[in-house]
């Protein structure tokens, strides 16, 4: 004879009972349970032993002492002391007599990469071909001169800047207070004749004697520049802040003051120097 099926237990109830729906009295698995207090002791031992809560300037500190910002002050601490003799050297040997030591040399590009690209990519561009109003530091014009020397002082005062008393300093004077409206479209087009097409060719020979008597003074005769006054080169097609007729005539009405800050006292060491202006002039433009 068939056996006839067990009918199935239903579990207790809570004995709380919504719109006819009643609550099974279904206790969670033990192991379960005890997993989850485990959490919950493992969580008050973590906001008591590590960071935790936000204070007003600072966050718990936890019985352990451990901080993120330590660990890695430690780290920096640890690549200098294994970097400090090196350094040493890099910082006392003559600028032009790195070059001849492959050891140093390597170790400045390297370092001085690193350097570059936490303090100067931001305006100069990762792969340092500048931008608008920030020098390309890959080809050959140099403001104020490409030499390894002269690279090291612009690193380490900046340009035209109120914080170092050493900073390179010259100012071009806005000649829209200066010259007439009608001179100021002669000049300009007599700069454009240097290295391109004029706007205007039958105003050039005008444009040449408003350049000599007011700009020849810093740009030269030639209209080549001087580094020595960081005066641009005008006759070579490379333009810090374009080459097109209204931003070279902005230019000579409003004039440009471009600032680099200073990077050697609390920035930079004498070697990070050294190593930044050592690794800008390989790029292939320094002199």
């Amino acid at each position: 004879m068939a056996k006839k099926p067990t009918k199935k237990q239903e579990p207790d109830t809570t004995g709380h009972e919504w719109d006819g729906i009643q609550e099974y009295n279904n206790p969670l698995p033990r192991w379960w349970l005890w997993t989850f207090y485990a959490c919950i002791v493992w969580a008050l031992w973590y906001v008591v032993a590590y960071p935790a809560w936000p204070l007003i300037n600072e966050a718990t500190a936890g019985y352990k002492g451990w901080s993120t910002r330590a660990n890695v002050a430690e780290e920096i601490a640890e690549a200098e002391a294994a970097n400090a003799e090196i350094n040493a050297r890099l910082a006392s040997a003559e600028l032009t007599a790195i070059a001849d030591d492959a050891e140093l040399q390597g170790y400045a590009t390297s370092a001085g990469a690193a350097v570059y690209k936490t303090w100067c990519a931001q305006c100069h561009g990762s792969g340092a071909a500048g931008a608008k109003g920030y020098p390309n530091l890959q080809d050959d014009a140099w403001l104020w001169g490409g030499t390894i020397e002269d690279i090291h002082y612009t690193v380490a005062h900046g340009i035209r800047n109120e914080e170092d008393a050493d900073a390179r300093y010259s100012e071009m004077p806005a000649f829209g207070d200066l010259l007439e409206p009608a001179q100021i479209e002669e000049v300009v087009n007599y700069v454009m004749s240097l290295s391109g097409e004029p706007q205007d060719a039958s105003l050039v020979a005008a444009g040449e004697t408003v350049f000599m008597d007011n700009c020849a003074a810093c740009h030269g005769e030639q209209a080549q520049g001087d580094i020595y006054q960081g005066a641009p080169n005008l006759s070579d097609a490379i333009w810090l802040y374009g080459g097109d007729y209204d931003t070279v005539k902005y230019t000579v009405v409003n004039s440009r003051y471009g600032v680099m800050p200073p990077m050697g006292g609390a920035d930079l060491s004498e070697a990070e120097i050294r190593a930044v202006a050592l690794y800008v002039h390989q790029l292939g433009g320094g002199e």
